[in-house]
C-alpha cells in the first residue's frame, strides 16, 4: 500500500498548529508503514522526518484546484491531507482529509498573515455551511482532531462520509527532564505565582480575560510566550497597566518548557478551540491547567483541569488561588501527568493507519 501524506502545510522555520500536527503524525505513521511525503518547498524538510518526498504546487496556488493530477502521477493507493482544502478534480485515489475546528464560522476574523485577497475569500467561505459540505463530501473519509469537533461536524450535517478522530497530541517530552523532588514525585509550585499562556492573540483566544485577572492575583506574573504584534502588546498592557506581563515574543521550545516547569499553571481563556496542544504539553510536564470551560478543554483536561467561565476574570483568579494549596497543586499535577498520557502521536498514527488501510481497499471517487 502506497501512502502519500500531504505535508505542504508544514511551515518554514517554525511550526504552527497544523504544521506541528503534520510533522508529529507523519513521523509516527512512518514507524508503522512506509510513507511518501508531498511537499511544496524543500525548506519544509527541515521540520519533517527523513522520509521519501515529492514536490507539488503550493496549497495556496491557483493550481490547487487541479493538484490531484500531480498526485495521480505518484500512483498512490491512498492519500491523507491534514486540511480540508486539497483539490480533488480528476483524482484517481482514495482521499481522507481533515477538519480541525469550526472556529471561524462564529469568529470570522481571518489569520492576519494572509494577504487581503485570501482574507476576503476566507470571510466569504465562512458565511455559509455549504462550501464546507462541498469540500468534505468530495473526499472518501473525514478526520477530526477531537471528539468535540466530530460532534460539531455531525450537528451541522457537514458530511455524509465516515468521520474518524485522529487526535492531536504533544511532541515527545523527555521524562528524564521533568522537575521532581527528592522522592521522585513532582515539586509543588503553589508559591511560584507564575502563569504561562501559549497561543496567538486572535480575538477568539480571549487573552484579555487573562490580563484582566492578573490585578486580582497579587504578586503573580503572566508569561505570554508567542510572537506578538506591537498593537496587541500595547492594547493588553493598557488593560492592566500595573500587571506583570512578560512578553517572550516567540519563545524557543526550551524557553517554553522552562517557563512551564517553573509555573503555577498554564492558563487560557479561549472561547472556542478544535483541540488545545498547550494543555497536553503543560499536563505532560506536571503543570496544572486553568482553562475556560469549553467542551474541548473538558475533553482534554478531564478531572485534572480547573475550569472557569471564559469571560469572567474573577472566576479565573479564584481557580488559580485554589492551586496555592500545596496539596491541591500536587494532586492536580499528578492527575495532569496521567491525563496527558492519553494523547500520543503513536496512538493517533495507529487510528489513521486503520482508516487508510480501509480506504485503500475501496474504489476512489472521481
Amino acid at each position: 500500500m502506497k501512502i502519500v501524506f500531504d505535508c505542504r502545510y508544514t511551515r518554514v522555520g517554525r511550526h504552527d498548529g497544523i504544521s506541528r500536527y503534520t510533522a508529529g503524525l507523519v513521523t509516527a505513521l512512518a514507524e508503522l508503514h512506509p510513507v511518501t511525503m508531498l511537499i511544496s518547498d524543500e525548506r519544509q524538510l527541515e521540520l519533517l522526518p527523513d522520509l521519501p518526498w515529492q514536490l507539488a504546487s503550493s496549497p495556496t496556488s491557483p493550481l490547487e484546484l487541479f493538484v490531484a493530477r500531480q498526485v495521480n502521477r505518484l500512483k498512490p493507493d491512498v492519500v491523507f491531507t491534514p486540511m480540508q482544502t486539497m483539490g480533488t478534480f480528476g483524482r484517481k485515489y482514495p482521499l481522507a482529509l481533515t477538519v480541525h475546528d469550526l472556529i471561524y464560522y462564529s469568529n470570522p476574523t481571518p489569520p492576519r498573515e494572509f494577504a487581503w485577497p485570501l482574507r476576503a475569500l476566507w470571510r466569504l467561505y465562512h458565511l455559509a455551511w455549504w462550501p464546507q459540505r462541498l469540500l468534505l463530501n468530495r473526499a472518501d473519509a473525514v478526520v477530526t482532531v477531537s471528539h468535540t469537533t466530530e460532534a460539531l461536524v455531525a450537528e451541522h450535517h457537514l458530511t455524509s462520509k465516515p468521520v474518524v478522530v485522529v487526535s492531536n497530541a504533544a511532541d515527545v517530552l523527555d521524562a528524564e527532564s521533568l522537575p521532581t523532588g527528592a522522592s521522585g514525585g513532582p515539586v509543588a509550585r503553589s508559591s511560584a505565582k507564575s502563569l504561562v499562556y501559549m497561543g496567538s492573540f486572535m480575538p477568539y483566544k480571549n487573552v484579555e480575560t487573562l490580563v484582566r485577572a492578573l490585578p486580582l492575583l497579587e504578586g503573580y506574573e503572566l508569561h505570554l510566550m508567542s510572537s506578538v504584534r506591537d498593537d496587541d502588546r500595547a492594547r493588553l498592557q493598557a488593560l492592566a497597566p500595573d500587571a506583570r506581563l512578560i512578553f517572550h515574543d516567540g519563545a524557543s521550545d526550551a524557553e517554553y518548557l522552562a517557563a512551564l516547569d517553573h509555573a503555577t499553571a498554564l492558563v487560557t481563556a479561549s472561547l472556542e478551540e478544535g483541540f488545545g496542544i498547550p494543555l497536553v504539553e503543560s499536563m505532560g510536564r506536571g503543570t496544572p491547567v486553568v482553562v475556560s470551560d469549553i467542551a474541548v478543554f473538558r475533553e482534554i483536561g478531564a478531572d485534572a483541569g480547573l475550569y472557569f467561565e471564559a469571560k469572567n476574570p474573577a472566576a479565573l483568579a479564584a481557580a488559580v488561588r485554589r492551586l496555592e494549596d500545596p496539596q491541591e497543586w500536587l494532586s492536580r499535577s499528578l492527575a495532569s501527568r496521567r491525563q496527558a498520557k492519553k494523547f500520543s502521536w503513536a496512538a493517533s498514527a495507529t487510528a489513521l493507519l486503520a482508516l487508510l488501510e480501509g480506504l485503500a481497499g475501496s474504489p476512489a471517487r472521481r
